[in-house]
């Protein structure tokens, strides 16, 4: 049974991220002829207002960044200018949405004018036709975040194929662990267990794996808020890994001390059927 349930937790597992893939594609851009025949000729002259009246409070009259990152000289917009229009669009953490606040036009000539302003240089300007030729290229920025398994919005059928996976494989981890640590059939009285040298060597090796793990999330987390400080992202796939390593090995600590250094004692029922007590 343990099996069978690693496996489901395991399906249920490539359905939760199927679903993620499809709630983080990207969506087909439309052309239209008009926005991009007026967009050249008013990013110049509408892109400079634009930003001061909605952007520099967070980011800088400049783009030196503030309560934003900073935009000067970003090579993360300049490398991939299709980023910055789909930041300004839809919003990303606390930075809000502009869909619906700003005409579609205004949303390019904001864009254009970061893309170049401040040491930004793009060869061509930003238009729906460079979207629409990298409309069907995943953005670095959604597999950063399905790499996070953290998606934009978690719909209800996520949540329930993600929680019952998580049920199946903890209820799996349990059952190999216990077959293991106690075997298949508990037998009545008190077990005497005794560490062997290679026990003794994997308890060892265990603890100081995860000494390096503590030592290692704590690093990254002290880098992280200094990151934050500077307006940069903190590092959250780095500080889960450890996180996470730290978890296994402890938890692996537990299982060889139970194995092989703690003594048991199973008690069952007498034949009349009452219990010892």
């Amino acid at each position: 049974m343990p099996l069978v349930a690693i496996f489901f937790a395991a399906l249920f597992g490539v359905i939760t991220l199927f679903l993620f893939n499809t709630a983080t594609a990207p969506e087909p851009v439309e052309v239209d002829p008009a926005v991009m025949a007026s967009i050249e000729t008013e990013w110049p002259e509408i892109g400079p207002t634009l930003y001061e009246g909605n952007c520099a409070g967070c980011h800088g009259a400049a783009g030196e960044g503030g309560a934003g990152p900073a935009l000067a000289g970003n090579t993360n917009i300049t490398g991939d200018p299709a980023y910055a229009y789909n930041i300004i669009h839809k919003g990303k953490g606390g930075m809000p949405a502009f869909e619906g606040v700003l005409q579609e036009n205004e949303i390019y000539a904001v864009a254009n004018y970061v893309l170049h302003s401040w040491g930004n240089t793009i060869p061509e300007p930003l238009s729906p036709a460079l979207l629409a030729e990298g409309a069907g290229e995943i953005d670095p920025e959604v597999l950063k975040e399905r790499g996070r398994m953290v998606p934009e919005g978690i719909a209800l059928p996520e949540i329930f194929f993600l929680s019952f996976a998580m049920l199946l494989l903890t209820y799996g981890l349990v059952g190999l662990y216990s077959y293991w640590a106690e075997g298949a059939e508990l037998k009545p009285g008190i077990h005497k267990v005794r560490a062997t040298p290679v026990a003794m060597l994997m308890m060892v090796l265990t603890l100081a794996s995860s000494l390096l793990f503590s030592v290692l999330f704590a690093r990254q987390m002290m880098a992280d808020y200094a990151a934050w400080s500077a307006g940069v992202s903190p590092n959250v796939s780095r500080e889960g890994l450890w996180a996470g390593l730290l978890v296994l090995s402890l938890a692996l600590a537990v299982g060889l001390y139970k194995k092989y250094f703690m003594d048991g004692e199973v008690l069952v029922e007498d034949a009349s059927g009452e219990f010892p007590w």
